[in-house]
């Protein structure tokens, strides 16, 4: 069977596809419980928002194109994946005032599975300063974590092929541009294959200004019950690793450990440098008290240097939930990073190219594959574990 190919969504050609579906009764050279299904949502703050949902026949993925191709829910072998924000649907980005609450309003939005910080910036809001248009250093306002997760894509399609054991996949772009201002593409991949308990994420961001520009990208990986809970850990192969805060400096013991939801529960972050394989990447997970249920990521050190443990663990109500953070710098304020030469620049119309590997684990033998496969990495080297902040991750 020849790749067949199909355009949902193409601004520039006027293509806006508003139902669609494909599964294996249709497409008989690949067989297979699998199936894409895309539809709009209507009602409320989720109205015109875009929904694919990719299922492999064993893992199916809630893919938002218009929240920057944004996962927002997950489901492996009849286990959830995700978590239970006090945001409850998908929200539309034209109700997200970014600038509320001091630069807090990304928070109206946030509630996905995997979403996105950058492309410009990303990390805690505050003032920069940029030369304007005539060459002069101005100060602007940088709001939360940046604007891709609030930006809808202008083409959309996806990809069915017999290959390699069937292969699924959706690929969108969108452009974060403005006049006298960053100009980037991003292009990204959601790849499967069907029965796979896996998604492979590849994002391409281009620069499109005729000037060199400046990238951060940070994918904010959340994931709440059945894999956090009282006895959940974290599990990676951790070259360095300090507090972002005094406050997080309290558990710097427990850094891999997780408690039952408490209310008023103030969040810990962890800022690390990892360690990689052979093969260059670097492995880390999320898993159950029983060690029969984890999430992994699989990443290029190379690609993504940093990397931040996001402890959430206030109540249901509040949003009880943790983040695997990779990135190409940490989530300061952009300034610091700058600095600190965490942030990326493309010269006009090159390519920076990223790969995620996102995995479902749900029997105790391959939580421990996964657990043995971290271990063998940090046999290379012991754990640097600062009890305080260290200034080369943050100001202090």
């Amino acid at each position: 069977m020849p790749s067949q190919t199909h355009i949902l969504t193409d601004v520039e050609n006027r293509v806006w596809v508003a139902n669609f579906h494909a599964d294996a009764a249709g497409t008989p050279q690949l067989p297979g419980d699998w199936s894409i299904t895309k539809q709009t949502l209507r009602g409320g703050r989720s109205d015109g928002v875009d929904l694919i949902e990719l299922n492999n026949g064993a893992f199916s993925i809630s893919i938002l194109p218009t929240r920057g191709m944004g996962l927002w829910k997950g489901d492996c072998r009849d286990v959830p994946v995700g978590w239970d924000s006090p945001v409850k649907q998908p929200v539309n980005p034209t109700f997200v005032d970014q600038n509320d609450r001091s630069g807090l309003g990304w928070l109206t939005g946030f509630n996905e599975l995997l979403c996105r910080c950058g492309l410009a910036s990303n990390g805690a809001p505050g003032t920069d300063t940029v030369l304007d248009n005539n060459g002069n250093a101005i100060e602007t306002e940088l709001t939360l974590h940046g604007k891709i997760a609030n930006t809808p894509a202008h083409h959309v399609e996806i990809e069915i092929d017999e290959e390699d054991g069937g292969r699924l996949a959706v690929t969108g772009t969108i452009d974060e541009t403005s006049l006298f201002g960053p100009c980037l593409r991003l292009t990204s991949r959601v790849e499967t294959t069907v029965g796979s308990n896996r998604l492979l994420i590849t994002d391409t961001i281009t620069n499109l200004a005729g000037q060199p520009g400046e990238l951060q990208l940070l994918y904010h990986t959340n994931i709440g019950r059945p894999f956090l809970e009282r006895g959940a850990r974290f599990a990676a192969p951790i070259e360095t690793l300090a507090p972002r805060d005094p406050h997080a400096s309290t558990g710097i013991d427990a850094f891999d450990e997780y408690d039952a939801p408490q209310a008023g529960y103030v969040e810990q972050a962890f800022l690390m440098e990892l360690l990689a394989g052979d093969d260059g990447r670097t492995t880390t997970m999320l898993c159950n008290s029983a060690r029969d249920r984890a999430v992994s990521l699989r990443f290029p050190v190379s690609e993504l240097p940093c990397f931040t443990l996001w402890k959430n663990t206030q109540s249901e109500a509040d949003g009880f939930v943790t983040g695997l953070e990779p990135a190409t710098n940490f989530p300061n304020l952009k300034t610091y990073e700058r600095q600190q030469e965490r942030v990326l620049n493309l010269e006009p119309g090159q390519h920076y190219t990223t790969h995620l590997e996102l995995s479902v684990h749900t029997t105790a033998d391959e939580v421990q594959q996964v657990q043995s496969e971290i271990d063998a990495i940090q046999d290379q080297a012991a754990q640097r574990v600062h009890r305080h902040p260290i200034a080369r991750f943050l100001p202090i």
